[in-house]
């Protein structure tokens, strides 16, 4: 029969800095990591280098554009609202021992975030993160790129042991992100005898329903991993019917077999195997929407065919959040 597990995956946090009173979230630590993954503590007043926390911007609720139309009995009425790319102001003090420290640090840092510029292995740039963490241990972080600010202040005394640059991140998410996945997990168990000891019946197909919690502030767009055997797949949000399947016998792939897996991104909509191949053509276009979790309490329903033991649904998201 099916064995229904769920958990949240709570990974430890990397070591932070100390908090300081940031403007618009209060007490925090703030790193940067950089597309490498290299972390650039931001709040460590001991370091060579800190955030200069009375000029920052940029970290509270997201920036939306409204579309209105006229009414006839005067005002406007709203039509819809779009979320928009956010920018986060970031003043930066580098300062050295000496000369030589301090352009090296200097250099170091701008590199760390002029690289979210680079072209990554798939042709587009990789953003470096900023991260957030609260001293009752939650945090979360943003993707950013770098857009502008890297200059000295060209005053006297500037630029021999010290100096200070105010950035401009540019995010086009303008949410932030729970650093821990939440995660859902769905396995079917061994199957029993129909006539031993009793009549009795065990699904192969139906891996249960569940009311998935999205924590966060804003709809989340989630990845499922599913591992074989299956023959197809389908997922399906009960409080609105929308659904999804996945064929596998209409890919060049064929079923799924035990232990292979393949993975479907909701945005950007793909399907992949655990070994690369292409399979968005087994899903059941035009028919097929890849829904979204909103905040709060959403139903759903797995279910595979040609389950057997060890076939699993795994369900990850990250919430999102309007403020830091």
């Amino acid at each position: 029969m099916p064995i229904i597990t769920a958990a949240a995956v709570t990974p430890e946090v990397p070591e932070v800095p100390p908090p300081v009173d940031i403007p618009e979230i209060g007490y925090a630590s703030i790193t940067y990591v950089d597309p490498a993954g290299t972390r650039w503590p931001m709040t460590d007043l001991t370091a060579d280098w800190y955030t200069l926390a009375e000029g920052v911007s940029g970290l509270g609720a997201a920036p939306y554009t409204l579309t209105a139309d006229p009414h006839p009995r005067g005002g406007s009425r709203l039509r819809h609202v779009q979320p928009q790319a956010r920018s986060i102001v970031w003043p930066v003090l580098v300062k050295g021992p000496n000369h030589t420290e301090f352009t090296k640090n200097w250099r170091d840092l701008a590199r760390a975030f002029t690289r979210t510029l680079r072209p990554g292995p798939d042709g587009r740039p990789v953003p470096g993160w900023l991260e957030v963490a609260r001293p009752d241990g939650s945090a979360r972080r943003i993707a950013v790129y770098y857009n502008d600010g890297w200059d000295g202040q060209g005053r006297t005394a500037t630029g021999i042991t010290w100096d200070s640059a105010v950035l401009t991140l540019w995010c086009e998410d303008p949410y932030w992100l729970d650093v821990h996945a939440q995660t859902v997990h769905r396995e079917t168990g061994a199957g029993v005898d129909y006539l031993a000891p009793y009549p009795s019946v065990s699904s192969s197909q139906v891996l249960g329903a569940t009311t998935v919690v999205n924590p966060g502030d804003v709809d989340v767009w989630p990845t499922w991993v599913i591992t074989g055997p299956a023959t197809s797949i389908e997922f399906t949000r009960e409080d609105t019917g929308a659904a999804f399947t996945l064929d596998m016998e209409a890919t060049d792939h064929g079923a799924l077999l035990s232990g292979e897996t393949v993975t479907i991104s909701t945005d950007p909509p793909r399907a992949r195997s655990g070994t690369g191949e292409n399979l968005v053509t087994g899903l059941n276009w035009p028919e097929a929407i890849l829904w979204s979790l909103p905040q709060g309490e959403t139903p759903v329903t797995f279910q595979l065919a040609g389950a057997e033991a060890g076939s699993a649904v795994d369900l990850t998201y990250y919430p999102r959040y309007e403020t830091a």
